[in-house]
Formats: C-alpha cells, structure tokens, sequence
C-alpha cells in the first residue's frame, strides 16, 4: 500500500481499541476546550496520523528499532464530552486507567495541554509520585485562569498539589516570552522545580542538559515526558494555539527526546498542535516525528549495530 493510501492510522500502525497485548498503547486526545486563545488542537490527533505516514520504522542516527522492540498500536481516541470540561478531564482519566489497567505504556497526543492533568492522575494511581520533564514556552503553573482551577495553563501547579509529581524531579525546559508577573516561573523553583529558560539554551546542544537531567531523575524513578510543541520555535512549529519567540530548535527538542532514553520513561504526550495555524501540515509532520523520538526512548527500545 503506497504511503498515501489506505487507512492513516499512527505510523500506519494496526488498531485495536484496548491497550491488551500491547507494551504501548498509542491514543489521542482532541481535546481543546481548555485553551485560553486560540482553538484548533482538538484537530490535532487526526492531523498528526495523517503526516504521520511519511515516518519509517527506523531511527538512522540513533539506530532505534521500536517497532521491532514493542508490540504498539493505535487504540483511537478519547471520547470526549465536546461542552464541557471538568467531565473530559473525568473521562480522560478513567479512559487512562482503563489502558494503564491492561499494562500497557501510554503515547498520548493532544489536544490542549490539560489532558496532561488526568494523564498524570491516572499514572500516579500506579506509580505514586513521577518525575516529569516538560518542554514548553510556558510553564503551566498559574494558580488560576478566569477563575478556573483546570485549564491548559494550570496543570502543573494542580498535579504539584496534588501529589502527582516529585518536584525535585520535575525539569521544565523552554520557558520564555513575556508573562503577568516578574515572578511566574518562582512557584515552581521554590518547590524545588529546575526551570531552564530557553535563553539558557540558545545556541548550543542540549546533551550536557540531559546528561544532567538523567542524573537528577535516577535510572529507576518513574518518568513522564510531556512536550508541548511550542516549547519549539514558531520558525518550525507556526501550528500552535500559542506561539511565543525565540524558542528551542528542532534539534534541541530532539536532544531532549532523545536524552530521556535510559530512564524509566512509563508514559509520554505530545499536545497543542493546532492544524489550522500550519496548512502546510509541517507542525503535524514535526510532532509525528518526536512521537516516533518518545517511542525510541521507551526502556527497553533496541539500538541495531
């Protein structure tokens, strides 16, 4: 079947609707009622499968072989509650136990950044508290937004209360741009949180960071990987709900990706990819490409000499 045929599931990958026999469970989430300027991620899954048929199961630099490593499939999406969103979160959560019962990992794709919140509250069910890395331009720790306590800007301050996260294991990689207070990112450091300001990154690899991060975390203390896509630059990912300037670069999105490898990674989400902002489908290419990064970096994802 040519690349541009048949039916565009993830990677072209088999579907099924449970996350039984699988080691990754590969699910969207279209959701986007908990953005707070522009709309569009909820079309985000769908974009991505389609684009994500230019992927090929190999990874040249890295030599990673996921495919060959994990039984994976796509297992469709959330049915979500399209008008409201304290019931989604609710859905989304129990659909993540319902998967994460099974054994299954989870590679989530958004959807707006508040699916992470019930992602992480399914995960920490099994886990207890999780180490995370999150790239993004910002850093989701307000208190509240128009009054609401769950919105995609809020999460991780709620997941810090609630227990779900370590925050002396919590790495946020790309902050930037401008904010509503000299002090935004400081909640999050004064709880023990490294915040790493893309400025901190300009112009360099990303390698010493990781290798940094990896000891930081430990070989063995659960992980989750959340990657909001405009943590990268507009230059490369224009396809997003908030875009802000002077961003992380491909390669460095990839180095982080890439650096998570040799942690005990238990689950991973891609989010904010907003189609309507990038008609180029780009955005979606760029986003199914780090999907295939996080599958690589899964423990036990075999590198081919």
């Amino acid at each position: 079947m040519p690349r541009f045929g048949g039916i565009a599931s993830m990677f072209r990958l088999p579907v099924q609707l449970s996350g039984e026999g699988l080691d990754i469970a590969v699910l969207g989430v279209p959701l986007d009622c908990g953005t707070s300027n522009r709309a569009g991620s909820r079309y985000g899954p769908r974009q991505i499968r389609a684009e994500s048929v230019l992927v090929r199961p190999y990874g040249m630099a890295t030599r990673a072989a996921p495919f060959d490593s994990f039984q994976v499939a796509d297992t469709g999406d959330v049915a979500l509650n399209t008008y409201n969103l304290e019931k989604s979160i609710a859905i989304i959560e129990k659909h993540f136990d319902g998967v994460l019962a099974t054994g299954a990992k989870t590679l989530a794709m958004g959807g707006d950044h508040t699916i992470t919140l019930p992602i992480l509250r399914a995960q920490a069910k099994i886990h207890g508290p999780l180490a995370v890395v999150h790239v993004d331009a910002h850093a989701d720790m307000n208190d509240h937004m128009f009054g609401e306590e769950v919105t995609h800007g809020t999460i991780f301050r709620r997941a810090i209360e609630e227990g779900l996260i370590d925050p002396q294991k919590m790495v946020q990689i790309g902050l930037r741009a401008t904010g509503y207070a000299a002090d935004d990112f400081d909640w999050a450091r004064q709880r023990g949180v490294r915040v790493v300001p893309a400025e901190e990154c300009w112009y360099q690899s990303l390698e010493p960071l990781m290798q940094e991060v990896r000891e930081q975390i430990g070989a063995d203390h659960p992980v989750y990987l959340s990657f909001d896509i405009d943590g990268l630059d507009p230059s490369v990912a224009p396809g997003t709900g908030t875009p802000e300037p002077a961003g992380l670069m491909t390669s460095q999105g990839l180095e982080i990706i890439r650096g998570v490898f040799g942690t005990n990674l238990v689950g991973a989400d891609l989010v904010e990819v907003s189609p309507p902002y990038d008609t180029t489908g780009n955005t979606s290419l760029l986003a199914a490409n780090l999907m295939f990064e996080m599958l690589c970096s899964f423990p036990g994802c075999q590198r081919r000499d």
